[in-house]
């Protein structure tokens, strides 16, 4: 018998603190919003550096995570350590987050691969520039936890520009399929390099793309910490419990340029800007905490002077750091050379003795 229906989804959007930083229930305590609210502004400082390096010819092209710090602090601080970090290229403030040494961040940048070291027990993979490859690697970990029958769970970090990348939606088809325990965590800053959203899809959200493979969708105000937090959370927790994957699209915005590389006043307006100045990550929650007499201008300033102390140090760490030994360009490729490989550094160690 032929019949015609309607089928009809929803997607949540989640706002639990305003711009002036009212927020009636936190999903946190007095302690976690100040050791929140240190690793954003530590991350904002670190950052201001980056960019100052970058224009001082001591590292190379820089990604800056201005402006994305509540997205990747809130959903960085709702992993449990057992949690596994897929990143892109802009996920600063959430490597701090999970423990990352500042001087390896650096170095990194610079063009120094020992940067990509990630020292044992932080559960985090290296930095991923090809934009959308980092999500098939998570769905494909937390799909070996699962069979594993591991209570864990991973988390994986991309933009909007990434969500209209084949392998991005290869790996939500997956995840989907076999109730993989990761969350997808999509950093929708309004632009992918000089593409607006408005162009890169004609849905309403990319969290209800998560709908089309079996799974659940919540748009967050990306600058609002508490929001990003807990929508993170329950979704890591259903993840662990065997719930299948969930995509947490957090709605924030780039202030600086794409890249150092970029210079965004050709695509976009100072009034816009300056709209989302307003909105900006930090301030609402430093509004919030100085409301609730969580803290004061005395901690303000204190934690300034340490977040810069810490980055200096860890600047002076990085330029301190040994010459690397080039052989390593061919070692450190695979886990074990390749014929070519192998031929390349004889090749390369035959030059060194002429």
């Amino acid at each position: 018998m032929a019949y015609d229906e309607r089928l009809s989804f929803s997607v949540r959007k989640l706002q639990l603190m305003d711009e002036a930083g009212n927020c009636d229930a936190p999903p946190v305590k007095g302690e976690d919003m100040r050791k929140m609210y240190e690793l954003m502004l530590t991350a904002r400082v670190f950052d201001n550096n980056a960019l100052k390096l970058q224009r001082e010819g001591r590292i190379g092209t820089y990604a800056s995570i201005l402006g994305q710090e509540a997205s990747q602090v809130g959903s960085a601080y709702a992993m449990q350590k057992e949690d596994w970090m897929f990143p892109a290229f802009r996920e600063g403030a959430a490597y701090l987050a999970r423990g990352m040494p500042m001087h390896l961040m650096y170095a990194y940048w610079a063009g120094d691969e020992r940067g990509n070291y990630i020292p044992p027990g932080l559960n985090c993979f290296s930095v991923s520039i090809p934009v959308g490859t980092q999500p098939p690697h998570a769905v494909g970990f937390a799909m070996a936890a699962k069979m594993k029958k591991e209570k864990y769970a991973t988390v994986t970090y991309f933009g909007d520009g990434a969500a209209s990348e084949g392998d991005t939606m290869e790996a939500m088809n997956f995840a989907g399929v076999f109730k993989a325990p990761v969350v997808f965590v999509c950093q929708n800053n309004q632009w992918a390099i000089s593409m607006p959203s408005r162009r890169q899809t004609a849905s309403g959200t990319i969290a209800q793309k998560a709908v089309a493979f079996g799974f659940d969708g919540i748009q967050v105000d990306g600058n609002d910490i508490f929001a990003v937090y807990k929508a993170t959370k329950e979704a890591l927790e259903k993840a662990r419990a065997g719930d299948g994957p969930a995509l947490v699209e957090c709605l924030t915005y780039r202030m600086g340029d794409h890249t150092t590389a970029d210079d965004a006043k050709k695509y976009r307006s100072e009034k816009e800007i300056e709209e989302w100045k307003k909105k900006d990550p930090i301030d609402r929650l430093r509004r919030h905490m100085l409301k609730k007499k969580i803290w004061s201008d005395a901690d303000e300033k204190r934690l300034q002077k340490n977040a810069a102390d810490r980055v200096q140090a860890a600047i002076k760490a990085f330029e301190e750091m040994p010459e690397p030994k080039r052989e390593d360009m061919f070692r450190y490729v695979y886990e074990k050379p390749t014929q070519a490989l192998q031929e390349q550094m004889k090749e390369y160690e035959g030059g060194l003795k002429k």
